[in-house]
C-alpha cells in the first residue's frame, strides 16, 4: 500500500469538539497524526458507526452529515463539515473490492457519520478535502474486514489517505469507571494490541492470525463488548500489511486507548 494508513480512536459522539477536558489529549493526537501525515489528496474513512450487508461507498458529491448521537446541546447538531464527496474514488474503491470478490453497493444518500465529521474537523478543518466513507460488513467477522483491507490496497498510489475511526476500548460501562479490574484489563488488551500491530519481530501471517483471533486477547471482550469499534482497525491493517511505524497512547475518561499510522 503507497496510501498513507492510519486508525485513530475518535472519542466520544460530538465532545471532541467542544473543549472536553476528557478528550484533550485524543485532540491532540489527532491534530499530530494530521501533521505527519500531511495533507492527503483524499480521504476513504471507515466508520465504526456505518454497518452493512455488503462493503457499501458513499457517493454523492456534497455528501450532508449524519447526527448519530443523542442528547447533547444544541450546537453539537449546528456542527458543519462541507467537505465534497468523490464519486471518482467511490467508484476506484468498488473496484478494489469487486476484483477481491467483494460485492460492493453504493449509496449516494447517507451523509456522512459522527466517526467521519467529528475526527475530521479536528485534523482537516478547512473541509477541503475529497471525502468517501466505505461500511463495515454487518456479520463483524474480523478475518473478513482484514479481507476488505486486503482489497483496497489495489488502490492507485495517489495519496488518498485510508482512515479508520474507532475506539481501541470501547466498553461504555467501564469509562469513568477507574476501578482496578477496569484499568488491568484495559491495560492488558492495550499492550497486547500494541505488540499485535506494532511489533516487526512478528511476521505478516502470525499478524494476521493474530488480529482475526483477537477476541482471546486477554481483556479482549471486556474492552469490547461489541467488536464494531475495533474492526476498521482490521480494515486498515489489511489495508497496510505491515506492522504500524508509529503508536500514539493517550487516555480519554481515564481509560488507555491508542492510535496507528502506517
Amino acid at each position: 500500500m503507497n496510501n498513507p494508513v492510519c486508525f485513530i480512536s475518535h472519542g466520544g459522539g460530538p465532545l471532541p469538539l467542544f473543549d472536553d477536558a476528557a478528550h484533550r489529549e485524543l485532540v491532540a493526537v489527532l491534530q499530530q497524526l494530521a501533521g505527519c501525515i500531511g495533507r492527503p489528496s483524499a480521504i476513504l474513512i471507515i466508520s465504526a458507526h456505518w454497518e452493512a450487508a455488503q462493503p457499501t461507498v458513499t457517493t454523492a458529491v456534497r455528501p450532508g452529515l449524519l447526527y448519530d448521537y443523542y442528547g447533547f446541546p444544541d450546537e453539537a447538531y449546528r456542527v458543519r463539515y462541507p467537505a465534497p464527496g468523490s464519486p471518482a474514488l467511490a467508484e476506484t474503491v468498488c473496484e478494489c473490492l469487486h476484483t477481491a470478490d467483494f460485492t460492493p453497493a453504493r449509496d449516494a444518500q447517507r451523509g456522512l457519520d459522527h466517526g467521519v465529521f467529528v475526527p475530521l474537523t479536528l485534523m482537516y478543518p478547512a473541509a477541503d478535502i475529497p471525502c468517501v466513507q466505505l461500511s463495515l460488513l454487518g456479520d463483524l467477522d474480523p478475518a473478513r474486514h482484514i479481507a476488505l483491507g486486503r482489497a483496497l490496497a489495489a488502490l492507485p498510489p495517489s495519496n488518498t489517505l485510508v482512515l479508520g475511526s474507532g475506539f481501541s476500548f470501547h466498553n461504555m460501562r467501564a469509562f469513568m469507571a477507574a476501578s482496578p479490574d477496569t484499568q488491568a484489563q484495559n491495560r492488558a488488551f492495550e499492550d497486547w494490541l500494541v505488540q499485535t500491530c506494532s511489533n516487526p519481530a512478528l511476521d505478516e501471517a502470525t499478524r494476521a492470525q493474530r488480529l482475526a483471533g483477537w477476541a482471546q486477547a486477554p481483556g479482549a471482550r471486556f474492552c469490547h463488548p461489541r467488536e464494531e469499534h475495533l474492526l476498521p482497525l482490521h480494515v486498515c491493517y489489511g489495508a497496510a500489511g505491515r506492522a504500524a511505524r508509529e503508536v500514539l497512547r493517550f487516555r480519554v475518561y481515564g481509560v488507555e486507548t491508542s492510535a496507528y499510522l502506517w
